[in-house]
């Protein structure tokens, strides 16, 4: 099923019980993936969808922090539930472990060894780890494996 028959057959489901967040939620991340694919002109595939979704994750969490650090509890909460419900969409999370065997096996790859090679690592670790790690998390593992 893809991401859109899924986003669809949520939609209705939400709709039935009533689940207002939930499915605003859904049609924001319904609009976004359309608005995408209206952009480039053709369907998404797979990895474009999820680029869409973790873009709509990254600004949820960059909102939470910003509401978090302005004290507007009432948002915070709003985002936390709208963010678990983005997050139903995403790929199984890589652990910090696998993440990190993962940077270690890149760096071997690319023959990285000091933090000016930082780029050529980053560069071809995202696309090994895309929608299933937190860039901000791959890039300070990639320092401590530099350093």
């Amino acid at each position: 099923m893809s991401l859109l028959e899924r986003l669809n057959d949520d939609m209705k489901q939400a709709m039935r019980n009533k689940e207002k967040v939930k499915l605003t939620v859904i049609r924001m991340i319904k609009a976004s993936i359309q608005n995408e694919a209206i952009k480039l002109g053709a369907e998404l595939t797979e990895e474009q969808e999820l680029t869409v979704l973790s873009r709509e994750v990254k600004q949820r969490k960059d909102s939470l922090h910003e509401f978090d650090k302005a004290g507007r509890e009432d948002l915070v909460e709003k985002i936390r539930t709208e963010l678990q419900y983005v997050e139903l969409y995403m790929p199984e999370q890589l652990s910090e472990e696998e993440v990190s065997k993962i940077v270690q096996e890149t760096i071997a790859e690319t023959g990285a060894n000091s933090k000016a090679d930082m780029g050529k690592v980053m560069a071809a670790i995202m696309p090994k780890v895309k929608g299933k790690a937190d860039g901000a998390l791959v890039n300070k593992l990639v320092q401590q494996h530099l350093s």
